[in-house]
Parts: structure tokens; sequence; C-alpha cells
């Protein structure tokens, strides 16, 4: 079958066309994406963006499927270079992993004394260590990915909230003498400390919990997508969302630290407009989404 791959950005290498094994009944958008990177080895699938005319992206459906024959041309958007998913995630997570070591025993080097850590700050410190090393190994061995690439630009932006906001920011403040052992600012009584970390352990294993839900839903090699059940699913659309903001509403309670504060502030604005998005696309998606389920936080939003 001839497929006629045009642009909407200005190339002389398009419109171009090309020859596909198959008909409209058989091929799919893999196949059409194989293709024009065997022509253009720059543009590998991962980098492109195939719509019709319309502008609707191209499902994994046949070409008939979605109404595209020899006579309907295909658009082709370059989305840059890219870089994996999988990758992004571990280095955006591995920069807490570093900072919050070097704030912690370097003491001297960065306050300019030793420190003896009060029990809020050992506290925070194995908390917030084992959070992202969680993270690190959910990325590894649990998540599942919808999309297998992101431009690679993104990377910075990205690791900039974890590096700065979770690492350089909260790292500072909280391992900070003004925190340290015998100062009023930093003690804490047993009850303090341990119901704080007492919640945070909940809300950690709870978010394991939804995102070993999530990755049972889809079947390794695919981006097949079906509706959510069980714990936390039956009140929100994104309780993994929901519980990461418990787990550092808990570091916040337990530190008082502004910057704990901060982070927990911008971070949870993001996840909840990720669990909006999320949101209404399970309900255009799904015509039996449960109805009475909110975006992120139980009977609010």
């Amino acid at each position: 079958m001839k497929v006629t791959i045009a642009s909407r950005q200005k190339s002389s290498k398009f419109p171009v066309t090309l020859e596909v094994p198959g008909t409209a009944s058989t091929i799919k958008v893999a196949d059409i994406a194989t293709a024009l990177a065997k022509k253009y080895p720059k543009y590998y699938p991962d980098r492109q963006r195939l719509t019709t005319e319309d502008k609707k992206v191209l499902t994994e459906q046949s070409l008939s499927e979605q109404g595209i024959d020899e006579s309907t041309p295909i658009y082709f958007k370059d989305l840059g270079p890219q870089i994996g998913w999988r990758t992004v995630f571990l280095i955006e997570y591995g920069g807490p992993l570093l900072i919050h070591p070097l704030f912690y025993y370097a003491t001297k080097l960065i306050y300019g004394s030793s420190i003896e850590h009060s029990p809020m700050q050992v506290a925070t410190y194995y908390m917030v260590m084992l959070h992202f090393l969680k993270r690190e190994l959910e990325t590894l061995f649990v998540h599942r990915f919808s999309h297998g690439t992101m431009p690679f630009t993104n990377v910075f932006k990205n690791s900039a909230h974890y590096w700065f906001l979770s690492g350089f920011n909260l790292a500072y403040w909280v391992y900070g003498p003004w925190f340290a052992q015998g100062t009023v600012a930093g003690a804490r009584n047993d009850v303090w400390v341990y119901g704080s970390v007492a919640v945070w352990a909940w809300a950690e294993l709870s978010n394991l919990m939804t995102h070993i839900t999530l990755r049972n839903l889809r079947p390794p090699g695919t981006r097949v997508r079906a509706i959510p059940y069980g714990y936390g699913f039956d009140l929100v659309s994104c309780p993994n969302y929901f519980f990461e903001f418990v787990a550092w509403t808990a570091v916040c309670f337990l530190t008082t630290s502004w910057s704990a504060f901060l982070f927990n502030i911008v971070a949870t604005g993001q996840m909840y407009v990720w669990a909006v998005k999320k949101h209404k696309n399970y309900k255009k998606e799904f015509k039996d989404y449960p109805r009475n389920r909110t975006s992120m936080v139980p009977f609010i939003a």
C-alpha cells in the first residue's frame, strides 16, 4: 500500500510516499513509523507523532479502522531527540539520594561546625532516603510506561523539581544546626516523631500497592489501558498521588520546616493537575467508569 506522509512543519523531505507491505485493514501505525524511520533514520519511531489531517493522533488500530486509505495523507511531526522515561525517572530520583547524605554527613563542611542530629533530623533523613530508594526500585521493577520516551530537553526541567526542591532546599534547611539536638526548634516528643513516621510508612506502602495495581493492568510490552479497581481506587482515580501527598504531609508535620511545605505544595499542585487530566481521560475513554470517584482527594476533588 502506498502511504503519503505530509508535514505541518516546513521541510524539503515532505511530503513523501512510502511503500508499506499490506492493506489498510492490516497496516498499523507502528508499520508506518517503522517505514518512515527506515527512509529517514533520524526520525526513529519514538521521535515521531503521526496524526490525521484533523490532528487526531493515530492509535494502535488498523488504518482502515481510523478512516485512512491510499488517498488519505498522514501528518508527521518531529518530536525532537528523545530519552527513555525510565532513564528520566532514575535521574530525577537519584538527585535527592546523592544530595541528602552530603548535607546530613558533611555538616562541618556545609554549616561550619559538627552537629549532633536531633531525633527529628534522623527520622527525616531516613524517611527521605527510603522514599526515593523506593521510587528508584519502582522505576526499575514495577512501572510499565504508556509512553516509552520524552523530549530530551525535558529531563532538565523535570530533574530541577527533585534536585532543588526536595534535594538542596529540603536538605539544607532540615539538617541545619537550628534543628540540631538540644535546640528548641529541633525538639520533638516521641509521639510526634513516631506518629509522623507511622503515617508516612502507611502512606508509602499504600502508594506502592496502587503502583502494583496499575502495573498489573498492563501486560508487558503493551500500552493497554483499563479501569483500575481495588485498594484506594474505590474513591479516587489517582490514589497513588493522594498517598504521596499524605507521605510528604507527614514529613511537613514532623519537620515544621517551610522548605518541606514548599516542596509539598508544589508537588501536590502538579500531581493534582495530572490527576484531573487522567480522571477526565478515564471518563472519556470508558463509558462505564465509576461515577463516585474524584480525581485525587476522596470526596473533595
